[in-house]
Order: C-alpha cells, then sequence, then structure tokens
C-alpha cells in the first residue's frame, strides 16, 4: 500500500503474519510550551499509524531547530514531550535527525506494525454505516488564534488537550469492535477527509447538529481568523458537498478548517457503531456520531 488510495500511512508486507506501517508527519509550533508542543507534534505524527490499525514500534525525531534564537533547553524539552507521547502508545525513540533552521520544526518517522489481513483503509466503506468522529473540530482555526494572543488561557489548555491526546484507545476500540474503513483528519478538514473515504462510490451524509467543534473557534472565525489551508480546503472540496441548510460562514469554516493531531474518523456498521460508543464512554474517549453512509448520489457529501 504506497501512494494509491489516498491512504494515510504506507504499509509493506513482511511476511503472511506481520507488515510493516511507515509514516513521517512534522509541524511548526502551535503553542509556546516547548514540552506541550513536542507531545502534539508526536500525537500528529504517531495518529497515521492508528489510522491504519497498526501498533506504533519506533520512532525517529525530526527537528529542525533555531539555535541563534533559542536555548538547548527548550530543544530538550521539545524532545521529552515527543518521546512522553510515543511511549504511552508503548513505542520506543530509537534515534533522529536535527539540523538548523529559520523556523522551529518537529515530528516523527513513526513504524508500526499490522497483520497484512487487518490493515483498515480509508475507504472501504459499506452502505448505511455510521460515521463517528473523535475530536472535536476547529483547531487550525483555534491554532492560528493562539499564535496571534487572541484567546485566553483557559481556551489554550483546552486546545493543547485535545491535540495531544493520542487516537490510540479510539483505534483499538475500533479495531475491537469491527469497523470498516478509518482515517485521521488533518489538513484536508472534516469535509476534504470525507471526500477521500467516499472514493466516488458512495456518498455520506453529516448531520451539522451533531458535529462538535470548540464554540470559540466560531467567534474567531468570525474574525477572520483562519488558515490559509482552511480556504483552499474549501476551494476545492465544496463542489462536490451539497449544503442542505443554511450555514453561516463560520459554521461552514470550521467543516473545512485544516486540523494539526485531529480525530479518527470511523466507519462502522450500526450494531458496532452503537458498541463503539458505549465502549468509548467507558474508557473515557470521545466520539460522536456525526453521519451516515447512503448510495452514490449527485453529491458525495451532504450537510444536513
Amino acid at each position: 500500500m504506497g501512494f494509491e488510495g489516498n491512504e494515510d500511512a504506507s504499509v509493506y508486507k513482511i511476511s503472511d503474519e506481520i507488515a510493516l506501517v511507515q509514516t513521517v508527519d512534522f509541524i511548526t509550533p502551535v503553542v509556546d510550551d516547548p514540552f506541550v508542543y513536542g507531545q502534539i507534534a508526536a500525537a500528529n505524527s504517531l495518529s497515521d499509524v492508528f489510522a491504519m490499525g497498526g501498533d506504533v514500534k519506533t520512532a525517529l525525531n525530526v527537528v529542525g531547530f533555531d539555535s541563534c534564537h533559542h536555548s538547548r533547553e527548550i530543544l530538550k524539552e521539545i524532545l521529552k514531550g515527543g518521546e512522553d507521547k510515543i511511549k504511552e502508545c508503548g513505542g520506543v525513540l530509537s534515534g533522529g535527525h536535527t539540523i538548523e533552521t529559520p523556523e522551529m520544526i518537529y515530528g516523527l518517522s513513526v513504524t508500526g506494525v499490522v497483520h497484512p489481513n487487518k490493515i483498515i483503509r480509508n475507504n472501504t466503506l459499506k452502505e448505511d454505516d455510521v460515521i463517528i468522529l473523535t475530536k472535536p473540530l476547529g483547531m487550525g482555526i483555534l491554532t492560528t488564534a493562539i499564535k496571534a494572543d487572541l484567546v485566553g488561557e483557559e481556551v489554550i489548555k483546552e486546545v493543547a488537550r485535545i491535540l495531544s491526546t493520542l487516537n490510540y484507545k479510539a483505534s483499538l476500540i475500533a479495531r475491537e469492535v469491527g469497523v470498516n474503513a478509518m482515517t485521521d483528519v488533518t489538513g484536508f478538514g472534516l469535509l476534504g477527509h470525507l471526500y477521500e473515504m467516499c472514493a466516488n462510490r458512495f456518498s455520506i451524509e453529516v448531520e451539522f447538529e451533531k458535529i462538535p467543534f470548540l464554540k470559540e473557534a466560531l467567534n474567531q472565525a468570525s474574525m477572520g481568523i483562519i488558515p490559509a489551508g482552511s480556504y483552499n480546503n474549501q476551494l476545492f472540496v465544496k463542489k462536490y458537498v451539497e449544503f442542505m441548510r443554511d450555514l453561516t460562514f463560520e459554521e461552514e469554516m470550521i467543516l473545512f478548517d485544516a486540523q494539526t493531531s485531529g480525530g479518527l474518523l470511523i466507519s462502522l456498521s450500526q450494531n458496532s457503531a452503537k458498541e463503539y460508543l458505549k465502549r468509548a464512554a467507558e474508557e473515557g474517549v470521545f466520539a460522536r456520531e456525526i453521519g451516515s453512509v447512503k448510495k452514490l448520489n449527485d453529491k458525495l457529501i451532504y450537510v444536513k
């Protein structure tokens, strides 16, 4: 599994029992605290392995650091934050590489494993499946607002908590209850990743009232605090979407918002979805049913 299908990671078969899942990602700082930034960047990088149904084994640091303007203590804290998240999901930090850059970047090259017959793809939906989302939206808007010092400490803490939460438990529950398709919500936004899941074979109906997002994101979007990537998503995806209800500009942009370390989008049968939501509630994993899979229609995505 490689470039085809817009998959979240590559998968290379080693034997009939094991395949390697490989991915790499890095981001610029989204919060001021270096340890938390390291956690968020690592959670973002690790997520692709979980989306494929894999378990993390090793990770390599990928670092661009401006030593002229930042101390080595800051770098140490970033790397500690990253290792904290690697250990949380049972992985091992096994090295890395650092270069000098004018802007800080940090992330991971991650290797995981999965059984070749248990790979979870992003476009293997089934008709009448339920779509579940495991993190609220609006993070692209809010991290942009954080960089501009436009939000208070409570919002920053909540954003940091959401972004640093691993998708590991959410993935484990999906695998245990039975899942048909799965991906994580990142740079293409909610509707962009739903578009990929449709694969021109199904349509997906989304119920706006069920979509979770932080209210402060609406406030910031109304003031034009929206990342460029979200506008790009809107330009590309909107032609595949039919809005069956009137949304404000900011409500619509929440759906196109480019996310960092977003939640999983999971497609399950109706019975499996009920079990998933029950298990998620019991284990403290955020999960919301947001829509369902239908026969292919004129548009790929319908927002009700």
